[in-house]
C-alpha cells in the first residue's frame, strides 16, 4: 500500500502520514513510496488506539450515569473483589516496590515489544533500535526484547521497568475460581471414589478384547481391523463397586495427555500374552507407567492357549526388574484370558485391593472439575466433549469453562448411551454444550456464571495467545543450572535410544560412573531404534532430554521436538556422549568463591581532608594493592570495616597498582575510623568451578 492511500484511509495529509511512518521507524521519501503490511498495521492500529483513548473517558462517564448501581452483574462483582484483592496483594508486597503512580515507573505486562517501550520513553523507535544495536541486540520494530534489556534501556532514560511476568505454569482461569472453591476439602467431605485404570502393553496382546470381555460389550467388531481407534472411557460394576477404565490406544497417547497435565490413571495394567511375552512396546508400556509413577498391574493374557506358559512371563519380568507379589516381589500378576473369562473376577477384585491401598478418595459436594478425554464436532450435536469427572459433581444446567470454550451443560450421557442428570468423581461422561471442541487432556472447571464464565473464556484465549508468545523452553544442558538454582530440578532425567541394546547397556553402564551427590541421573526409557514422536512426548512430560547413540530421528521428530522445547542430542562416538553429559553436569554446579589475598599495608599515619574525611597513609608490606580490591581493616584481632577501595595515590597521582615496599595514601568508601598502627588487608573473591 503507498502513503497518499494509508493518508486517505486515516483521513490525514500525507506529510503527516510520512512523519507518523518515520516515527515507527519506516523509511519513506514521498506520498508515493510504498509501504510493508506490517507497517500499515501498526499505524492503523495505533491510530485507532488513540481513537479509543480518546473517546473512553466520556463513553465511561456516560455509561456510569446511565447504569443504576443496584444493576451490577455478578461477573462484576467478581471483577471488582479481583481488582481489591489484586491491591490488597500489592500493597502488601509493595515495601520495596515504586508506586504505581510514580511517573518514572514504566509497567510491562507480558512480551516486551520495541515499539511501545518506545513509545512508554518517549523515544522514537529508531532512536530505540539504535541504542539496543549498541548493545548487540538486533531487534526490529515489532520484535520482543529481553526484560533484563529493557530494564538496563529504562534506567539509562531515567526510568525503573516493572515487568509482571507470566510463568510457565501460569494458570489464569484456575487462579480466578472463588475462593469457595480454592479451599481445601474438610476430611469428613472426602469420600472413596472409584480407581481410574488404564490397561498399556503391546499390540494385538488383547488389551480392547480384555475390557471387552469385563464390560460385556462388542467394541473390537466395531473397530477398524480390530485395533482401537479412539479414547473413550467405561464404567464397570464389580462387588457392588465401581471401576472406571480407560481404553486408549496405546502408551503414546496415555504419556500425550499426561504432558497436557492431564494425570487421570490411579492405576496401570501391563496387558502381557503369555504365547509371545514381554515384546518392545511392553517394555515401553512399563517405562511409560514408571514415569507417570502410577501404581501398576500385569495382566498375563491369553492363558488358554496350549503355547502360552505364565512362568515364562514371570521369568522375563523378574530378569527386567519387576518381580511378582507371588516369587516375593511387589508386581501383582493376574493370569488371565479375555477369550474365556478366566481370570477376570480374581484381576477386578485385585483390582479393587489396590484402590483400597491407594485410599483414593474425592468431595462430590464441591463444584466439579476434571479432563477431557476425546472430543470432536458431531454433525447434529455440535461439540461431543468425552471428559472424566476428578472432584466435584458435574449436573446438568452447569456453567463449563474448558480453556478458551464455555457453555452451558445441555445433556450428560453415560458410557452406555443413557442421558443422565449428573456424573461424581472418576465417572466418564459425553457432554454436550460447549462452544469450540477443546484438546485432549485439557482441563475444565464449572463457575456459578455464565457471563463469568464467559469473560474467563475471552481471557483465556488471550492469555493462551501471551503464553504461545513467551512459551518457555523444556529442560536443556543448557537451562537445567538456572532450574536447579530454583529449586525446580534435582536430577538430570535421560531418554536413551541407541543401535542396539549392547550399545545401550554400554551407555548405561558408562553414565553409572559418573557419581555425584549433588547432581543425579535419571533414566526414564531406555530402547532400540530411531527417535520417535513417543519419545519427544515422553521426553516432554518427563522433563528430560533425549540422547541417541547411532541412530536417526524418525520423520517429524524435529518439528515435534520444537513444539515441545525438548532437547535432543545425537552422537556417534560413545566417550564424546559421556563427556559431554559429565561436563555438562559439572557445568551445572554453581562455583564456589573463594576469598585470595592481595596485599597487606600498614597506616603509618593519618591525613584530615574536608568535612571528617580521612585518608590512610599506608606501606605496602606484602603483595600489592589495586583499587579494585577489597579491603579489610584489622586492629589487632577484631576486624574494624569490609569495604572497597574509594582512591588509591603515590603521591599526589592516582596510580592502578602499588607494589610491596613503595608508599601510598588510600581513601576507603564510608569508613574513616582508623589510626596508626592499623593493618588494611586487601584481597578478591575468586569463583572456583566445583567437581561432581
Amino acid at each position: 500500500m503507498r502513503v497518499h492511500e494509508i493518508a486517505k484511509q486515516l483521513e490525514i495529509p500525507s506529510k503527516e502520514c510520512i512523519a507518523r511512518l518515520q516515527d515507527l521507524g519506516v523509511e519513506v521519501k514521498n506520498h508515493m513510496s510504498s509501504v510493508e503490511e506490517t507497517a500499515v498495521e501498526l499505524l492503523l492500529g495505533e491510530a485507532s488506539a488513540g481513537a479509543a483513548e480518546a473517546t473512553e473517558a466520556p463513553a465511561s462517564e456516560s455509561a456510569a450515569e446511565e447504569t443504576p448501581a443496584a444493576e451490577e452483574t455478578p461477573v462484576a462483582d467478581a471483577v471488582e473483589e479481583e481488582a481489591a484483592d489484586d491491591e490488597a496483594a500489592a500493597e502488601g508486597d509493595g515495601a520495596e516496590e515504586p508506586a504505581v503512580d510514580d511517573p518514572n515507573v514504566i509497567r510491562v505486562k507480558g512480551a516486551i515489544v520495541v515499539r511501545q517501550l518506545a513509545k512508554s520513553l518517549g523515544l522514537r523507535p529508531n532512536q530505540l533500535i539504535a541504542e539496543l544495536m549498541s548493545m548487540n541486540v538486533f531487534a526490529s520494530i515489532t520484535d520482543k526484547v529481553d526484560v533484563e534489556v529493557g530494564k538496563k534501556i529504562a534506567e539509562k532514560h531515567g526510568f525503573n521497568l516493572m515487568h509482571e511476568r507470566r510463568t510457565a505454569d501460569h494458570k489464569p482461569v484456575i487462579q480466578k475460581q472463588s475462593e469457595e472453591e480454592e479451599k481445601e476439602d474438610a476430611p469428613e467431605d472426602l469420600l472413596p471414589r472409584p480407581p481410574v485404570v488404564t490397561f498399556l502393553g503391546h499390540v494385538d496382546h488383547g488389551k480392547t478384547s480384555l475390557l471387552d470381555r469385563i464390560r460385556s460389550a462388542t467394541v473390537v467388531d466395531s473397530e477398524h481391523g480390530g485395533i482401537t481407534q479412539h479414547i473413550g472411557a467405561y464404567t464397570v460394576e464389580s462387588d457392588g463397586r465401581q471401576i472406571t477404565f480407560l481404553d486408549t490406544p496405546g502408551h503414546s497417547a496415555f504419556t500425550a495427555m499426561r504432558a497436557r497435565g492431564a494425570n487421570l490413571t490411579d492405576i496401570a495394567v501391563i496387558i502381557i500374552a503369555c504365547d509371545d511375552g514381554i515384546m518392545p512396546q511392553t517394555k515401553e508400556a512399563i517405562q511409560h507407567a514408571q514415569a507417570a509413577g502410577v501404581a501398576m498391574m500385569v495382566a498375563i493374557n491369553k492363558i488358554d492357549l496350549p503355547s502360552g506358559n505364565p512362568d515364562t512371563v514371570k521369568q522375563q519380568l523378574q530378569a527386567d526388574g519387576l518381580t511378582p507379589e507371588d516369587w516375593g516381589g511387589e508386581l501383582v500378576c493376574c493370569p488371565v484370558s479375555a477369550e474365556t473369562g478366566e481370570g477376570i473376577d480374581s484381576l477386578l477384585e485385585l483390582i479393587l485391593l489396590q484402590s483400597d491401598l491407594l485410599e483414593l478418595t474425592a468431595n462430590p459436594k464441591r463444584r466439579a472439575a476434571g479432563h477431557v478425554i476425546e472430543a470432536s464436532l458431531e454433525p447434529g450435536m455440535g461439540p461431543k466433549v468425552n471428559v472424566l469427572v476428578t472432584q466435584g459433581t458435574l449436573k446438568i444446567g452447569n456453567f463449563v469453562l474448558c480453556g478458551p470454550h464455555c457453555g452451558k451443560v445441555r445433556a450428560l450421557i453415560n458410557d452406555h448411551g443413557v442421558k443422565v442428570k449428573s456424573a461424581g468423581p472418576s465417572i466418564p461422561v459425553t457432554l454436550l454444550g460447549l462452544s469450540g471442541v477443546p484438546e485432549a487432556g485439557a482441563e475444565f472447571r464449572v463457575y456459578a456464571n455464565e457471563k463469568a464464565a464467559r469473560t474467563l473464556a475471552q481471557e483465556a484465549t488471550t492469555d493462551q495467545k501471551q503464553e504461545q508468545l513467551n512459551a518457555g523452553r523444556k529442560v536443556s544442558l543448557e537451562n537445567l543450572f538456572e532450574q536447579i538454582e530454583d529449586d525446580k530440578q534435582i536430577d538430570l532425567r535421560i531418554v536413551i535410544k541407541a543401535d542396539t541394546q549392547g550399545s545401550i547397556e554400554a551407555i548405561e553402564h558408562a553414565l553409572d560412573e559418573i557419581k555425584s551427590d549433588k547432581i543425579s541421573l535419571n533414566t526414564i526409557l531406555a530402547g532400540t531404534g530411531n527417535i520417535t514422536v513417543n519419545d519427544v512426548m515422553l521426553a516432554s512430560a518427563s522433563n528430560a532430554i533425549i540422547v541417541g547413540f547411532h541412530v536417526g530421528r524418525e520423520p517429524g521428530v524435529d518439528k515435534t521436538a520444537r513444539h515441545e522445547g525438548v532437547d535432543v542430542r545425537l552422537h556417534s562416538v560413545i566417550y564424546e556422549l559421556f563427556d559431554e553429559v559429565k561436563d555438562s553436569m559439572a557445568g551445572m554446579l554453581s562455583p564456589e568463591v573463594k576469598e585470595a589475598v592481595r596485599g597487606i599495608a600498614e597506616i603509618r599515619q593519618t591525613f584530615s581532608v574536608g568535612k571528617g574525611g580521612k585518608v590512610a597513609g599506608c606501606m605496602v608490606t606484602q603483595g600489592s594493592v589495586m583499587p579494585k580490591f577489597k579491603v579489610r581493616v584489622r586492629r589487632g584481632e577484631e576486624v574494624l570495616f569490609e569495604g572497597n577501595i574509594q582512591s588509591l595515590k603515590h603521591f599526589q597521582d592516582s596510580v592502578a597498582e602499588v607494589r610491596e615496599s613503595q608508599e601510598c595514601g588510600i581513601r576507603l568508601e564510608k569508613f574513616s575510623d582508623f589510626d596508626e598502627g592499623d593493618l588494611l588487608e586487601f584481597f578478591q573473591l575468586e569463583e572456583v568451578e566445583q567437581s561432581l
